[in-house]
């Protein structure tokens, strides 16, 4: 691995890529992974490189979802493999979810390195090895094993395939997504759309679970059913806007004329509150205040 001084503008991007090639070193991430990386990083540049307070929500709700699940799996490819395995194996823990390696690019020997570094970060049973057709795709993420993602209610999936995302979402199962791409087929057929890095999303979740843990179902179901993943898409669509917007002051040196901006900020936070859901403040409360005025009035 390419030694990187902390102090690079870069840095957090640049080991990220780092992990990625020592994923196909390793044998577990395809080539392919690659570029999906490299997508996934101009959409994270686009939206600031943090979590936004959409993506917080969004965490927060799929948190809730995993904890009220009879059959949680999280599906498990190279690129989520590489990034965080110790992540992936405690959210598994804590939640009681089940882990299932599932790829696209699929061949026995990167299923059993996969397993093996899961196993490394502490995963005592990993599915996926055992896979069969089970899906109606046509090609290798069609594999599932049976008692996991086939059978699963609610399934966590990293850096997803658009149509097993779509595929299953159509058998009824209840589908959250990390997706840097608010434009994807992922992102807009998933039930939870996580728009942040996987590597930020991951520690966030966790750090979630004791607080909600503590709550009992019928308010974890609230959190839950006064969501609506259209706010969560059109809040990351409107930040890369806005980010983009900014920019193209900074080059063309124009500066912002605060003299009426406060009647137009105040215009604008109407029409974008008026583009989410009914906000109900006892809710906003329960999400511990992750997100929380994006469910207020």
């Amino acid at each position: 691995m390419t030694e990187i001084p902390k102090n690079h503008p870069r840095y957090e991007s640049l080991m990220t890529r780092e992990q990625i090639n020592a994923g196909v070193d390793k044998g577990m991430t395809s080539r392919q992974g690659l570029l999906a990386q490299g997508r996934g990083e101009a959409f994270d540049y686009l939206i600031g490189e943090q979590t936004i307070e959409s993506a917080n929500y969004a965490e927060a709700v799929a948190v809730c979802l995993l904890l009220l699940a009879e059959n949680p799996v999280i599906s498990v490819n190279g690129n989520a493999a590489a990034l965080a395995p110790a992540e992936l194996v405690t959210l598994s823990q804590l939640t009681g979810a089940k882990l299932e390696v599932n790829l696209f690019h699929r061949t026995e020997e990167r299923i059993q390195k996969i397993i093996a570094e899961l196993k490394e970060n502490g995963a005592d049973v990993v599915l996926g090895e055992n896979a069969e057709p089970l899906l109606p795709l046509e090609h290798e993420r069609a594999k599932v094993e049976r008692e996991g993602i086939y059978d699963a209610d609610v399934i966590f999936v990293p850096l997803e395939d658009g149509d097993r995302c779509q595929v299953l979402g159509d058998m009824k199962k209840l589908v959250i997504a990390v997706d840097l791409n608010p434009l994807s087929r992922t992102a807009q057929s998933a039930h939870v759309s996580i728009v942040d890095n996987l590597k930020r999303a991951l520690p966030n979740m966790i750090d979630m679970i004791p607080e909600f843990k503590n709550m009992n179902e019928a308010d974890l179901w609230e959190i839950v059913e006064a969501y609506d993943n259209k706010v969560v898409l059109v809040d990351a669509i409107e930040t890369i806007k806005e980010n983009l917007t900014a920019k193209q002051n900074e080059v063309l040196g124009i500066e912002k004329d605060d003299s009426d901006d406060g009647d137009k900020k105040e215009r604008k936070t109407e029409q974008r509150k008026r583009g989410r859901i009914q906000r109900d403040p006892e809710i906003a409360k329960k999400v511990m205040l992750r997100g929380a005025d994006l469910m207020m009035e």
